[in-house]
């Protein structure tokens, strides 16, 4: 072979591989800006709600799974109950979110912890009996619950939850298992 061959097969090896390093290395850093220095940038609005530091002590009201389903946000009299793992939250401030006929009202009037965890909206998911959820589907419910721990009021907790689930929750209040490093990001 040729070293005119050699080179031919180098730059059609190579004028590919450096269109992609450029291209990659414009992407990676940032245009400069072309905005006027006086032009206020407008901060990028969340949809999350941001954790309280004025929530009220926790309530220990019990609550049946019939009771809670008075409230699922159909009576705007009455406030928003979303119960995770038998813990009662006010949603009411969350209207816009768990109301009825909203994005996640599937949730309102009862503890659909399975749904939570699986990160699903179906209503044959929203059910209170997570026994069944693998792993990463606990731990997705453990952060949900530790972020509406974070943002709403608790009050109360279920008393009639199903047998199976009612085990695992006092095997665990039993035997708790150290978090080495707790999520911050909730």
């Amino acid at each position: 072979m040729s070293s005119v061959d050699l080179f031919k097969y180098a730059l059609v090896l190579l004028l590919p591989a450096a269109y992609l390093a450029t291209k990659y290395l414009r992407s990676a850093t940032p245009p400069a800006s072309s905005a006027s220095p006086t032009v206020e940038e407008k901060p990028v609005k969340s949809i999350m709600q941001a954790p309280r530091d004025d929530l009220a002590p926790p309530k220990d009201d019990p609550f049946t799974l019939a009771q809670l389903k008075e409230f699922d946000g159909s009576n705007p009299s009455k406030p928003i109950y979303v119960s995770i793992k038998g813990t009662v939250f006010d949603v009411s401030a969350k209207a816009d979110v768990y109301g009825s006929g909203k994005s996640y009202n599937i949730f309102a009037g009862k503890d659909g912890s399975k749904g939570l965890g699986m990160s699903s909206l179906k209503e044959a998911d929203a059910v209170p009996d997570y026994s069944e959820l693998s792993d990463a589907d606990r731990k997705v419910l453990d952060d949900w619950h530790g972020f509406f721990s974070k943002r709403y009021n608790v009050v109360g907790r279920v008393v009639d939850l199903p047998a199976v689930v009612k085990q695992e929750r006092e095997a665990s209040s039993e035997n708790p298992t150290p978090v080495a490093n707790p999520p911050s990001n909730l």
